[in-house]
């Protein structure tokens, strides 16, 4: 890992209103933005808060998997549906809350030191530290 602070960037460029927007980032392939359905887009393309509830998936997923290899905990599957809810609060829109429901798949013998891993894994997401929604995490430890 690099020191810090790192720094990421993204950006667009945009010609009217009608359309998709593009968004690039250095090196990365680029990706069709739109407003979701709920806000009066075609609902067919990743939209600002899909975007944000995927990042939270992939923070706390991601997070996991590194935990989990330090830690040594041996595992077969990690399932993980992320559910953001925005409401309006004080007339302005944002993001309340995030449930992360996980269910993890490991082999006998390493159930017990399971459920911390994951908790772990949601206390370091730094997606969600960033925010000041409330995160609420459901796990469920399976043995294969």
């Amino acid at each position: 890992m690099t020191e810090f602070p790192h720094h990421y960037s993204a950006s667009t460029r945009v010609a009217g209103s009608a359309g998709a927007v593009a968004i690039a980032s250095p090196g990365l392939p680029g990706l069709d933005t739109a407003a979701p359905k709920e806000f009066g887009g075609p609902g067919d393309r990743w939209s600002p808060e899909t975007l944000l509830v995927a990042a939270v998936c992939d923070c706390f997923t991601l997070g996991f998997k590194a935990i989990a290899a330090a830690s040594k905990l041996e595992w077969t599957e990690l399932a993980v549906d992320v559910a953001g809810t925005l409401d309006r609060v004080e007339r302005k829109m944002l993001f309340t809350e995030f449930a992360i429901t996980a269910q993890l798949t490991v082999p006998a013998g390493q159930e017990a030191r399971a459920p911390r891993i994951l908790e772990k894994a949601e206390e370091a997401c730094l997606i969600t530290n960033s925010l000041s929604a409330r995160v609420h995490l459901d796990s469920k430890v399976v043995v294969a």
